[in-house]
């Protein structure tokens, strides 16, 4: 089961990195 959560946390972590870096661009391209 923990490694469950590592495993889920990882993907979620990497996910909103994304995500993040994503709109990161798309407001500096805006400007």
């Amino acid at each position: 089961m923990t490694r469950f959560i590592f495993i889920t946390g990882g993907v979620v972590s990497s996910l909103g990195k994304g995500i993040a870096a994503a709109s990161l661009g798309a407001v500096l391209e805006a400007r």
